[in-house]
């Protein structure tokens, strides 16, 4: 074996030859990995391409728009889109609605752009000044953002159009402003200047050369884009992602509502609120009036139903609330069928239900209503009361048309009865009998025999519950009771 002095040391020459080998082993192996990581990131960064999320607006703004709006934002977050984009065409709609999406959207944490593709009026307009671009296509518009009735189309009071001035003045100032400087002065301007957004409520605010005081501002593309109301113009949505937003290659995906989102947002709509609220009413009126018969009960339960489960599902109503419906309903029973009249128990269930119908409606936790908009609790207040309108009209209604032609016929007795007797005459065999008084007679009330409840006079002054009493007679149709 051949021996060489390396590091004053003697070593073998297969040794040093072996430790060359495994240290070039080791440089290419770190090489390779390098290629492998640079490889990898490559082809990483060739499919990463830019997510752009897409939701409809293609409707009426309602609590349909609302609730696909907030589920959109949701997903998009969830999948890291770079941008959402709202691609919208719809003449306005519900003013609370409006606000509460321009609202989301002017929180929400990923940019939001909008394609007019035709048509953003009113509550459209509002929804589009929100976000953080708009774009256009050359026919489309935007503005006219006066409030008007819901069943007349008339001017609403002017209360309701100093709100939208203001929110629409608040949106386009969310946008801040911008310093420019021209021939050496220095030059603050908004964004989206305010005025022009209460042009498009208020015809009485001027906009020279677009709109005089007697014109509710509606502007154009090419106008809105001169009014710094739009960025660009385009034909379709694969336009505005490619040449506005400057995305060459991207991945899209669109919110695709569920049977189950439609079905709720019609749940939720005011007007339809208000009609379960007055099959609720109803109902249990009825069910009161007539007992046993079934159907106002289950009326009345199915509307509850589909009031509250919904409201529940959306985290509105809580937990709490909804028994404390259900109370309600047992505190008027117990008036009705324990203690009769109309007392603590009967008030405390009326009350009990209609502030479980209002509180479902607003976002309260636990109570407390700090932060939670005036108009949120407005809108709730005005949904019950209508709703107990129309169950009152519906009560008055009813009790007209029982008894005559057509479907109520059957409901009530015909007027031609001979040979019947419209008050049982069980309680006749019962004189002579004992029992207990089940409330208080004063001097009328119930009394319990043989386990059933009749109702009884005292004869002889005021019988305390659950003193021990004997049934004298029967006389018109009418239990005679004194303490034994």
């Amino acid at each position: 074996m051949h021996f060489i002095r390396y590091n004053n040391q003697k070593i073998t020459k297969s040794i040093i030859f072996v430790d060359m080998i495994q240290l070039e082993m080791k440089k290419i192996s770190v090489a390779f990995l390098l290629f492998l990581c640079l490889l990898s990131f490559d082809i990483k960064a060739q499919d990463s391409k830019p997510m752009i999320y897409r939701i409809n607006i293609k409707e009426n703004i309602g609590s349909n728009t609302w609730i696909y709006l907030r589920n959109g934002l949701h997903e998009a977050q969830l999948s890291n889109a770079d941008a959402v984009l709202l691609h919208m065409n719809t003449y306005g709609g519900g003013v609370l609605e409006a606000d509460s999406m321009r609202t989301a959207i002017l929180n929400a944490q990923i940019p939001v752009y909008v394609y007019i593709d035709v048509n953003a009026a009113s509550a459209g307009a509002l929804i589009s000044i929100a976000c953080d671009s708009i774009y256009m296509r050359s026919s489309a518009t935007i503005g006219a953002a006066t409030v008007v009735e819901g069943g007349t189309g008339a001017e609403a009071p002017d209360k309701y159009q100093s709100y939208m001035r203001g929110i629409m003045r608040a949106t386009a100032e969310s946008h801040g402003k911008i310093t420019t400087i021209e021939n050496g002065d220095t030059i603050i301007a908004w964004i989206r200047d305010p005025l022009v957004a209460e042009a498009m409520v208020d015809e009485q605010i001027v906009i020279p050369g677009y709109a005089d005081s007697t014109q509710i501002l509606t502007l154009t593309a090419s106008q809105a884009i001169e009014l710094g109301y739009c960025e660009g113009i385009a034909e379709s949505v694969h336009e505005v992602i490619v040449s506005e937003l400057g995305y060459t290659d991207y991945d899209m995906k669109t919110y695709n509502p569920t049977l189950y989102d439609k079905i709720k947002g019609f749940l939720t709509n005011g007007v339809v609120q208000a009609f379960l609220i007055m099959f609720i009413i109803g109902g249990i009126y009825f069910e009161l009036q007539t007992p046993g018969v079934g159907f106002p009960s289950a009326a009345a339960i199915t509307a509850a139903i589909l009031y509250f489960t919904p409201l529940y599902l959306s985290g509105y109503a809580q937990n709490w609330e909804v028994l404390l419906f259900v109370l309600g309903l047992i505190f008027i029973v117990f008036e009705v069928f324990v203690v009769p009249g109309f007392g603590v128990t009967g008030i405390l269930g009326i009350l009990f239900i209609l502030s479980s119908l209002i509180l479902a409606l607003v976002g309260n936790v636990h109570f407390n209503f700090e932060g939670l908009p005036a108009r949120e609790i407005f809108k709730a207040f005005m949904t019950v009361l209508g709703g107990m309108g129309m169950g009152i009209v519906l009560i008055i209604y009813l009790m007209s048309r029982i008894g005559k032609k057509g479907i109520f016929m059957n409901v009530a007795l015909h007027a031609d009865q001979e040979g019947y007797v419209s008050v049982p005459l069980e309680p006749a065999s019962i004189v002579g009998k004992t029992g207990f008084a089940a409330t208080v007679l004063r001097p009328s009330g119930k009394v319990n025999v043989d386990g059933q409840y009749y109702d009884a006079i005292s004869l002889r002054g005021m019988i305390e519950k659950g003193d021990e009493v004997v049934v004298k007679r029967y006389e018109n149709f009418q239990l005679y009771v004194t303490r034994m």
